[in-house]
This record gives structure tokens, C-alpha cells and sequence, in this order.
């Protein structure tokens, strides 16, 4: 079975180790690699897909679009070893009756898991805690008002919103605390909500109500500064709150008047603009840290994807359906 890797060399090496590879070989598979560092662009993707029964794409691949279909009319599946499929994967793929599975779930676990850390970090209020140690030294710190900012996880509230791929992981990561857990999705029923181990509530009472919150839904036009003014302003006094998700889901702006006025703390690891502008009011208020777009998989994690895909390929040429395979009525509410 002819399998194609539209990806350069340098992301299929992050991502395939070599005995994933030899895997896929010893599956069937015929691989077709790029030897450049760089991805294919649409015509080289057009002579490297004649005749493939499958694709594996990635980051920066091109879109896989009706003319580049029309020269691989073989093409059975598409297998996407990053997250959202919508910048490769157009309607016309399905439309064909192609299958398409993607390794968001694999980058969704990475994601609950730094949801998790942030969330302890956030409660104890490590970064404030951290500067006022150094500041005042070890012993001082213990009467200073930045040490009554600090909570445990017993007897806390933490909301979620949004409970896909990494929300669900995070909601199982949550059971093994003594925790509140609320939990905001229009797609979740109240019954689906508590087998999650989570209340199901609307997300202004979330946010009345949470200690912590964790943002982890899709960044569609729904979602667009869902976290608005009023929303932000309803959140407790002292309350954290995390972004996982994308910057466009926040108002920033009404986000930094709250930050100012020191009722909130948030830990972003993405905003609207990536990098924010040096002047960002984000890049100096105390309260807020910044971690760089690292929640899903940054190093080693990335290899977990390929041997998902690896996995998917397999299920595939089994005959089976692919445990990442996308419903394409449901990409509408998907990153």
C-alpha cells in the first residue's frame, strides 16, 4: 500500500522514530518520503500522491484540495499526524469517500496533563509565591500576605470549558483529587457530564463559582472572546484563570483591566498575537505568566503522534475503523 509523507524531512524526524517506520513496513506500507527539510508544496505534493492509497500529513502541509485529489484518485485515507485537520483536510476529501484520522486526541492528552500542573501551580500560586521568596528570603515569606494567596486542591472548585479531546483527559486527571469539578459544553448532556465526574452548568455560573478555571474549548466562531467583559468579571475574587485554547477566545483587553485591579491571576500559555507585542500589558503585569504555546507537544511528545498514526495505519489496513477518524458533520464544533 502506497503511503506518502507530504511532510519535509525535518517534521517526519520529530515526529516518526525510525522504528515506527520500520513498523509501517513490516504492516505493508510503501513509503514515499520527501528528502528536503521543508514541506511539499502543491505541485510536488501532486507527482509524490499518483498512484498512493494513503497520506500522511502534518504541520505546514499543503491543502489537499480538488485538482491535487484529481491525480490520486487511489486515495482511500488521509492520516494527520498533528491536531486540527481544517487547514489540510477541505469537504471535498470526504466527499470522495476518503477517510481522514488525525492525532489530535494524542496532543489532547499533553494538553490535560499541563492542564493539570497549571492548575496546582495556579492554586498555590507558584509564580508569585517563587518572586516573593526570592525577594524576601525563604523565612519572611511565611507572614507575607502572598502566602494566604495560596489554596490546595481539597475542598477547591475548578472549572472547565470545554470538554473535547483535552477536556476529557483533564476531567479523568481531576478524579484522583478532592475537587469540585464544573464543567461548561453545549455538547455535553447532564448525564454524559456526570459519568466525566463533572456538573454540568451554565458558564456564568462556572465562573461565579470556580476557583481555578481551565479553558480548553475550540477556537470557532462561537467561542470568538467568549471570555468577555461581563464573563471575566464575573470570576470570584482571587480566582485563576488558564488558557490552553486559543488567544481569540479571551478579550484581552477587558482581561488586563482585571489583572490590573489585581482581583485575578492567569496563566496563559497562548494569545491572539503569538508572540504578544513587547508593550503588552500581558509581558509586565506581575499576576500573569506566560508560557509560550506549550501545553500540547513540543519535544518528545510529538513522537507519541507518530506512533498513533503508525496505530491508525494499521487499524486501517485491517479493515477497521481508526480510533482518531473524524465525522465530517461534526467538524463544525472542532478546532
Amino acid at each position: 500500500m502506497k503511503t506518502v509523507f507530504l511532510m519535509g524531512k525535518r517534521v517526519a524526524d520529530r515526529v516518526f522514530e525510525p522504528a515506527e517506520l520500520r513498523r509501517l513496513e513490516d504492516l505493508g506500507a510503501e513509503l514515499v518520503f520527501r528528502s528536503e527539510e521543508t514541506d511539499a508544496n502543491p505541485a510536488e505534493a501532486a507527482e509524490l500522491m499518483r498512484g498512493a492509497e494513503t497520506v500522511i500529513t502534518s504541520w505546514g502541509c499543503p491543502r489537499l484540495d480538488a485538482a491535487l485529489l484529481e491525480g490520486a484518485p487511489d486515495l482511500k485515507a488521509v492520516l494527520h499526524a498533528a491536531g486540527s485537520v481544517k487547514a489540510v483536510v477541505p469537504p471535498e476529501v470526504w466527499e470522495r469517500g476518503i477517510r481522514v484520522t488525525s492525532g489530535a486526541a494524542v496532543l489532547g492528552r499533553g494538553v490535560g496533563e499541563t492542564a493539570l500542573g497549571l492548575t496546582i501551580m495556579a492554586m498555590k500560586n507558584i509564580v508569585q509565591v517563587a518572586e516573593e521568596t526570592k525577594r524576601s528570603g525563604w523565612w519572611n515569606v511565611r507572614k507575607d500576605p502572598v502566602r494566604d494567596s495560596v489554596r490546595e486542591m481539597y475542598g477547591s472548585v475548578v472549572g472547565v470549558i470545554g470538554g473535547g479531546n483535552a477536556g476529557r483527559h483533564y476531567l479523568s486527571l481531576l478524579r484522583h483529587f478532592q475537587v469540585k469539578v464544573l464543567l461548561a459544553d453545549p455538547s455535553y448532556t447532564a448525564e454524559q457530564a456526570a459519568a466525566a465526574g463533572a456538573e454540568l452548568v451554565p458558564l456564568k455560573e462556572l465562573l461565579a463559582r470556580a476557583d481555578v478555571v481551565t479553558l480548553l474549548a475550540p477556537e470557532i466562531p462561537a467561542t470568538y472572546r467568549m471570555l468577555n467583559g461581563e464573563r471575566l468579571g464575573a470570576m470570584k475574587d482571587g480566582a485563576a484563570l488558564i488558557n490552553l485554547s486559543r488567544g481569540s477566545l479571551i478579550d484581552e483587553e477587558a482581561l488586563a483591566r482585571e489583572l490590573r485591579r489585581g482581583r485575578l491571576r492567569a496563566i496563559l500559555d497562548v494569545t491572539e498575537e503569538e508572540p504578544p507585542r513587547r508593550d503588552h500589558p500581558f509581558m509586565t503585569l506581575p499576576n500573569v505568566m506566560l508560557t509560550g504555546h506549550i501545553a500540547g507537544a513540543v519535544n518528545n511528545g510529538l513522537l507519541a503522534i507518530g506512533h498513533f498514526i503508525v496505530d491508525e495505519w494499521a487499524r486501517f489496513a485491517a479493515g477497521g475503523r481508526m480510533e482518531g477518524e473524524i465525522d465530517p458533520s461534526k467538524l463544525d464544533g472542532m478546532a
